[in-house]
């Protein structure tokens, strides 16, 4: 959305919503504007995997060294420290799939305190960020059964 749009949903005026905008980009409130691409139309290679690591936390430091470990990778593109079975969940992104196997084997699983990882590959997107992929318009493919 334009900042003339929001200016006017928000009955301000242009100059204070793009300065406002500044400022909460300087406090990392707002930390980035992200074109979602739906690459199976893109006709480019890419691959994209989730990976759940197992680590074990240092005294004192807990989980955030370990994670600044592992997210100062140019490759890792999203990481969450997560509960349940494994304590981050690492997304990342490749050329093809012996692309990430080489990350995750030369890389991540070499990191002193990761004790495990399970790789998942995307085989296909369906929603991004609140966007559906699919054509919506399109009408189904599906039988209609009547008893």
């Amino acid at each position: 959305m334009d900042t003339k749009d929001l200016a006017d949903i928000l009955l301000a005026d242009e100059a204070s919503v793009i300065h406002e905008m500044s400022e909460l980009e300087k406090e990392k409130i707002i930390c980035g504007y992200h074109t979602v691409v739906n690459w199976d139309k893109a006709n480019q290679e890419r691959v994209m995997a989730m990976i759940e690591v197992g680590v074990t936390p240092e005294r004192e430091f807990g989980y955030d060294r370990v994670a600044k470990n592992i997210y100062r990778y140019p490759e890792v593109d999203t990481m969450y420290l997560m509960s349940g079975r494994s304590e981050f969940i690492v997304i990342i992104y490749g050329k093809t799939m012996q692309e990430i196997s080489n990350f995750v084997g030369a890389k991540l699983a070499c990191i002193e305190q990761v004790k495990s990882t399970v790789t998942l590959f995307v085989l296909k997107e369906y929603k991004v960020n609140g966007i559906a992929l699919e054509d919506d318009d399109k009408p189904s493919e599906r039988l209609v059964v009547t008893p």
